[in-house]
């Protein structure tokens, strides 16, 4: 499993993490500024989802009994 750039920042000592945190945010901004693009790991999942509910493999919030145990 990958590691998280959460932990990655967590392993810095602790005066290197705030740097290290604002770099990140940078690049992240530079990246995408108003947080509308996909990762690819983010548009694979919307095309698996987008190709479910096209099969009709999904159930709509009226289809489901809510109060059933």
């Amino acid at each position: 499993m990958p590691i998280e750039y959460s932990e990655m920042l967590d392993m810095l000592p602790q005066a290197e993490q705030q740097l290290a945190f604002e770099m990140l945010k940078r690049i992240v901004l530079a990246w995408d500024a108003d947080y509308t693009r996909l990762i690819p790991a983010e548009a694979a999942a919307l095309d698996a989802a987008e190709a479910e509910i096209e099969r009709g493999e999904v159930l709509w919030d009226d289809e489901i009994d809510w109060d059933a145990d």
